[in-house]
């Protein structure tokens, strides 16, 4: 099973919780009703769930599903290939959409969200990325809303995870590479 890897605190809950009210704000000031969010499993979970219970606070009510992307499985680096695993089974044509994902990184499994969702007629598509890596971006594709832009450090916790492990910590960490260089590249794109 190996040992934890050395974990410290980048964003701590309060920060989190903070930064989540702040976007439900501006979203909510650009799109006031009729919402679909659309999360991207499986390491928005925890940001998206907050993200639209802060929406309802506001008076909000959010639509949400779900689309299930992957080009890593249970490695650290992208395949640079996108497999749709679970797709939205709403029909999005005409919608508002807000695609929320735990981190923006190299942008190519957004940049194909954003376009299969645009393809299919959506009114307009808006990306919530809770950390933003600019420096890692290989496509041209940013962020409407932006929790956190994030140092170039493998990150985890808060539904962000390093081989399927340590997405509960109500934190996000980074993790800092052994001797090994075993957390070289973060897991989401």
């Amino acid at each position: 099973m190996g040992r934890k890897p050395d974990i410290h605190t980048l964003y701590d809950e309060t920060e989190i919780a903070s930064r989540v009210e702040d976007l439900a704000r501006h979203i909510a000031a650009d799109v006031p009703s009729g919402l679909l969010v659309i999360a991207v499993l499986k390491g928005s979970f925890m940001f998206a769930a907050d993200l639209v219970r802060a929406l309802h606070r506001i008076g909000l009510e959010p639509e949400m599903e779900f689309i299930h992307l992957s080009s890593y499985g249970a490695g650290t680096e992208s395949s640079g290939e996108i497999k749709v695993l679970r797709d939205v089974e709403s029909d999005v044509a005409g919608r508002d959409i807000v695609l929320v994902d735990d981190i923006l990184e190299s942008g190519r499994t957004l940049a194909f969200a954003k376009e299969r969702l645009s393809g299919r007629g959506a009114g307009s598509v808006r990306i919530a990325a809770l950390l933003d890596k600019p420096m890692r971006r290989k496509t041209a594709i940013s962020a409407d809303y932006v929790g956190f832009t994030c140092p170039d450090k493998f990150v985890v916790g808060y539904g962000m995870d390093m081989g399927h492990k340590w997405r509960q910590l109500p934190f996000i960490g980074y993790v800092v590479q052994d001797t090994e260089g075993q957390a070289e590249e973060q897991t989401g794109e």
